[in-house]
């Protein structure tokens, strides 16, 4: 039985379940959001499309803010061997997070009625900047929040001389999410200079502090599923880190290309852009080596399901994807069109979301004392999230493609129907796979939620499954022992794919497509982005399937948690 070590642990679950809830609603936001794309006179005057999907991407930020600080806090005491610092501050904050979020869901009728109540030359109420879009007011109370999870992290932690790696990262990351925050907290009426600072917000704060907290939690996390190495973590962990930084700092000029900004940032931001995937295939690469360094069978499925959820769809979604669409060149073309949201979705969902939902399936069934669980809900969940993900994303970026052709080559009018016909498939797929990943979220929403709280039937009751997910109680070719090697050529596979995407949105520079033949970009992209989603999906799936078979090593046999029934609990 795992349990935990530290009462002050358990601070930690409100927060991962106000997590589960956000999420649940915002995919309710992302499901209207599909059908205004079909008719979008569903709810118009009432809700409309715009307010809709500020909406979404508000409380998509919310809720994965809110496995952050739950998994933060979760392993805050067994990093330093102590219980929290000052626990009734973590308390408040959750208060905090939750008067956010309302406020941030109720700020949007301000929004439709054009009021941002000015006070002081600030913005209070509502400010309307694309992912800041509640007041000065929220703004403030946030800066409050970030505060104080940095001030209880840095008492909780031992002394500076006893940190390794792992301490460093996560106090640099708690650091940097507070000084960035100010960055967003002044109005600037200059347009091109106010998204020049929003940017330092979105893409430093999301890009940069975002992907350091996930580095460093990815690596703690899987110190404790699978007893690596502290130190070869730590060491992946310090180069992640470095490289993030030293990419991702002046990669955020990528930003800069159509805002007003001077010529030069078009180089300098197309450069260190396509360098920032460096990270993410490191990342990937401790993830394999942690996980085979014993070859021990999996304790914890879906846990370890959603780390690797969370960095292969970081390396498809925010490396592969975000290479190809931030060269000047792509860019020119994809900005601002659906290709967007189909980088967007992968990466911010598959790098942060899924994080957050791995520590909830490691973190809750500590807390509730479970000695064992049904683990086939939480695997069912993840197949049907990262499907349905990867489904949405293929949709985004095909009918992108086809929106870049008639709207940006062709010049056709968006508004005046000739868009609507070309996209009409794309928006069902949409629509159809987003139904795919609501029903993921509904199961590992129930799933978390009721974990020790259910009971099972003694013949449901497991640990693992053994015929794995590769089918079968043998070791099959499908499932043997997955090499380096072979993972690298899978890995190798993707990005010659993404290769092939990043030629197709080059290609709309060629005088033959601007003069109306779309034949190459389109052939490029009917390759590119199924065969990239598709061989994601394939070593995924055969990645688990190596980690399941090990169940059925009878050098194993012995190493096999016992099957028992969830105890009755409370969190």
């Amino acid at each position: 039985m795992i349990r935990i070590q530290y009462q002050t642990q358990r601070l930690s679950m409100r927060f991962f379940m106000l997590m589960l809830v956000l999420f649940f609603v915002q995919v309710g936001f992302g499901l209207l959001l599909a059908l205004q794309h079909y008719d979008p006179a569903i709810l118009a005057g009432t809700l409309n499309f715009n307010i809709a999907r500020a909406e979404h991407l508000n409380l998509g930020i919310l809720w994965i803010l809110s496995g952050f600080i739950g998994t933060i806090l979760f392993v805050g005491p067994l990093l330093s061997r102590r219980e929290l610092y000052a626990p009734w501050l973590v308390k408040f904050l959750f208060y905090a997070l939750v008067a956010v979020t309302a406020w941030n869901v109720f700020a949007q009728s301000f929004a439709a009625k054009g009021v941002s109540g000015w006070w002081m030359g600030q913005p209070w109420l509502q400010e309307g900047l694309e992912y800041l879009e509640a007041g000065r007011g929220a703004d403030v109370v946030i800066l409050i929040g970030f505060s104080i999870l940095a001030f209880v992290v840095l008492k909780t932690f031992p002394p500076r001389r006893e940190w390794n790696e792992i301490h460093w990262g996560l106090a640099i990351g708690v650091v940097a999410l507070t000084l960035v925050w100010t960055f967003g907290m002044f109005f600037v009426e200059r347009q091109d200079v106010s998204e020049y600072f929003r940017w330092y917000v979105v893409h430093y704060w999301v890009e940069g502090v975002w992907e350091v907290i996930h580095i460093t939690l990815v690596g703690f996390l899987l110190v404790l599923l699978f007893d690596a190495n502290v130190k070869s973590v730590g060491y992946a962990v310090f180069w992640g880190v470095s490289l993030v930084w030293l990419s991702g700092l002046i990669g955020n000029a990528h930003h800069y290309f159509w805002i007003g900004t001077p010529e030069f940032w078009q180089f300098w931001g197309s450069l260190f852009s396509a360098l920032e995937p460096l990270p993410l295939i490191f990342c990937f690469w401790h993830i394999y080596l942690d996980a085979h360094h014993d070859r021990k069978p999996l304790k914890n499925a879906p846990a370890f399901y959603f780390i690797l959820g969370s960095v292969m769809l970081e390396q498809v979604g925010a490396g592969i994807l975000g290479f190809t669409m931030t060269f000047a060149l792509t860019n020119v073309w994809s900005h601002g069109t659906w290709i967007t949201p189909a980088h967007g979705h992968l990466a911010l969902f598959g790098t942060f979301g899924m994080l957050g939902i791995a520590a909830a399936y490691y973190a809750v069934p500590a807390m509730r004392g479970i000695k064992a669980y049904d683990q086939r809900l939480g695997r069912l969940g993840f197949w049907l999230l990262f499907t349905g993900m990867l489904g949405i994303a293929l949709a985004f970026a095909m009918g992108g493609t086809a929106q870049v052709f008639i709207n940006r080559t062709l010049a056709l009018n968006w508004f005046g129907g000739d868009l609507y016909p070309a996209l009409a498939f794309y928006k069902g797929l949409i629509l159809v796979f987003g139904l795919v990943f609501a029903t993921g979220t509904a199961v590992v929403a129930y799933d978390l939620v009721t974990l020790g709280l259910r009971r099972t039937s003694p013949a449901s009751a497991f640990v693992h499954d053994d015929a794995g997910i590769g089918g079968g109680h043998t070791i099959t070719r499908w499932s043997r022992y997955l090499t380096g090697f072979e993972a690298g050529t899978w890995l190798l596979g993707m990005w010659i794919f993404g290769a092939l995407i990043t030629f197709g949105l080059l290609s709309f520079n060629l005088p033959s497509v601007q003069a109306g033949n779309p034949t190459l970009p389109y052939t490029l992209a009917w390759i590119g982005y199924p065969g990239l989603l598709l061989i994601t999906l394939l070593f995924v799936w055969r990645f688990l399937a190596s980690l399941e078979a090990r169940a059925l090593d009878p050098a194993n046999a012995a190493a096999r948690p016992r099957v028992d029934l969830p105890q009755v609990g409370t969190a």
